[in-house]
């Protein structure tokens, strides 16, 4: 006959080891849930994502092929003859804001006695007005001295000479590039002188339109 005394084996609590392992195969059906969710989501995403990648790719090949088209269509020369009447209009319609009579007037207080002044273009690109003139002087001295003046008079910038050679009568001929910076009025504007080279005298510069 065998005698144990069992009170001396370990108690356990059957129903709190179950009531674990129910909340933990809850938690793992819930996690496994969220993640077949979030995979499923974003395989949806995915498959959007590349039907709209191979939509724009097609619309994108659609719209070169136009483009190639309608370049092979453009007519070169007719585009140039377009750019260039476009050019002039947009050039005439800035020039009629240019000041004449300030120009004039400014070049007549800085031009020495034995300078004088043959032609003017102005050329206004991007609302910066470069003008380009051309004088004539028995000395070089005389027309180095009409650059000092104009530079420093504070109408004009970066004055200098872009190219010089001698007549026949023997004067010095003198193209100056400057960059003017003096005032603008519509209402001043010349017409179509603007846009042609001006013989302009020393006695008559300020009065010249």
């Amino acid at each position: 006959m065998i005698r144990t005394n069992l009170s001396t084996r370990p108690f356990y609590n059957e129903r709190v080891v179950h009531v674990a392992i129910g909340i933990a195969a809850v938690l793992l059906m819930a996690l496994t849930v969220v993640t077949v969710v979030r995979v499923v989501s974003l395989s949806r995403k995915s498959t959007e994502l590349a039907t709209r990648i191979e939509r724009e790719q097609v619309e994108s090949q659609r719209l070169t092929r136009e483009a190639a088209a309608i370049r092979t269509a453009i007519d070169k020369d007719e585009l140039q003859v377009i750019v260039n009447a476009a050019y002039e209009a947009n050039t005439l319609i800035d020039q009629r804001t240019f000041s004449w009579t300030e120009f004039f007037n400014r070049i007549e207080a800085t031009l020495p006695s034995d300078v004088m002044l043959s032609s003017v273009r102005p050329s206004i690109v991007e609302n910066v007005t470069n003008v380009q003139m051309m004088v004539l002087g028995k000395r070089a001295e005389d027309i180095d001295e009409f650059m000092e003046k104009l530079e420093s008079a504070g109408a004009f910038e970066d004055v200098v000479p872009a190219s010089q050679d001698r007549t026949e009568e023997g004067l010095y001929r003198v193209v100056i590039q400057a960059i003017y910076t003096g005032g603008w009025t519509a209402a001043d504007a010349p017409g179509a002188s603007a846009a042609a080279d001006l013989a302009v005298p020393p006695a008559s510069a300020g009065e010249s339109r």
